[in-house]
């Protein structure tokens, strides 16, 4: 069943009492790879670890495949021109952040001859690998790769995919006790290990405590001094450690809206943890029937929402915001597209309505469209340029919008 257009992933899980093989499909991302490797010299793969880089990128069939984790692989390196010089096509360099010195030396290749590409991988934004921006500007494109999404393991696993995260290894486990044992893992991998190669000097018990206290504040406004309070650090630090935290995508912060509609604008920004899996680790929800009773659970359904449409966006390069006044008038999520405005409200509910806040924000942002997503199935308006949906639809529908 594999193609070079296929990644097969074969598992196992009890369902309905009984085992299903299943495949998931990321012909989507190959596809935009190949588009960016014939008119880039370079291209980046940027995501969080165990997103699934390294499996796509060997799909590529590269001549050379050098991993920088291996020591093998990194003592070959000592002399880089020797020997990525006689490697023409496309050469593939995993966990790049871990010497960000070869930069430059791509760029000398790449400007010496079009025989080269080369394919590189890193678990850091492009904004912590500051040698690749500097040393490769006009040369370079970055693709960010997620984890597993809808589309890709197929609607009617929502429930696992929400209580399990993204990541591959965490959806495909084989019980939810084994999913939340490679999560934990994952964490503890990701402070010990992960953030000490960033050359990032912080005790792993100081970021994961202040990573839970984040987890609390999951869909609600950043307060910096609050935060720097119950932390005991300084205003400085708290930023410090969010900026650490969103470069290596464990964090998502959303900007405010801000335009002069004559009412008072809130400013701060809203955050939240990038993987519904890695919250629920955070806040020790492991179960379902955990997720269904705790506190955090409209919070943790407006993350999720929150993961998809942001693929959708960043397809379009569309940038995402909020917008919420003083007086109490919001909207979860607010973009531009096309000339036209859209807003998105999540509510976890099986009876949606319309709210004196959605009006009014429908009316402040003059919306072209206002989508109210809930956890039902069916889809219906609830007013004028106001439609209750599901995921399911929203996200199957918005490559029509």
């Amino acid at each position: 069943m594999s193609t070079e257009y296929e990644l097969e992933i074969s598992y196992y899980m009890y369902d309905n009492l009984r085992y299903m093989k299943t495949f998931v499909q990321r012909e989507d991302h190959l596809a935009e790879l190949r588009r960016r490797l014939k008119t880039n010299p370079v291209v980046a793969i940027t995501g969080p670890r165990q997103c699934g880089k390294t499996t796509l990128a060997r799909l590529f069939g590269s001549r050379l495949y050098l991993d920088l984790e291996n020591p093998r692989d990194l003592a070959r390196l000592q002399d880089p021109l020797t020997v990525l010089e006689p490697s023409t096509g496309l050469t593939v360099i995993d966990e790049i952040q871990r010497r960000p010195e070869l930069f430059p030396v791509l760029r000398v290749l790449v400007d010496r001859s079009p025989i080269y590409r080369f394919l590189v991988l890193g678990s850091a934004s492009p904004g912590m690998i500051r040698q690749s921006s500097e040393s490769l500007a006009g040369r370079i494109s970055y693709y960010e790769l997620p984890g597993f999404t809808l589309e890709e393991v197929g609607f009617q696993h929502l429930q696992r995919l929400w209580l399990r995260g993204w990541f591959p290894k965490s959806f495909l486990a084989s019980s939810d006790r084994s999913s939340v044992q490679w999560r934990e893992d994952f964490i503890s991998t990701f402070l010990e290990r992960d953030i000490p190669e960033l050359g990032i000097r912080i005790p792993s018990g100081t970021l994961r405590q202040f990573w839970s206290m984040v987890a609390h504040y999951h869909g609600q406004l950043i307060q910096f001094s609050e935060l720097s309070r119950s932390f005991g650090v300084s205003d400085m630090t708290v930023r410090k450690y969010l900026d650490i935290l969103a470069g290596t995508y464990m964090v998502r912060v959303i900007q405010p809206w801000n335009e002069n509609v004559g009412k008072r604008i809130v400013k701060q920004p809203k955050i939240y943890i990038s993987d519904s899996g890695i919250f629920h680790t955070l806040l020790d929800i492991r179960t379902r029937k955990d997720l269904e009773t705790h506190p955090k659970l409209g919070a943790s359904w407006e993350g999720f929402v929150l993961q998809h449409l942001l693929l959708k966006l960043s397809k379009r390069r569309v940038d995402l915001y909020f917008w919420r006044t003083h007086a109490g008038a919001e909207i979860d999520f607010f973009w531009q597209m096309h000339s036209h405005r859209y807003g998105l409200e999540v509510k976890h509910t099986l009876s949606p309505s319309v709210t004196p806040s959605m009006r009014n924000g429908m009316k402040d942002l003059r919306l072209t469209k206002l989508f109210l997503i809930y956890p039902g199935k069916e889809s219906y308006p609830l007013g004028k340029k106001i439609t209750a949906c599901s995921l399911e639809s929203f996200v199957r529908s918005f490559q029509t919008r």
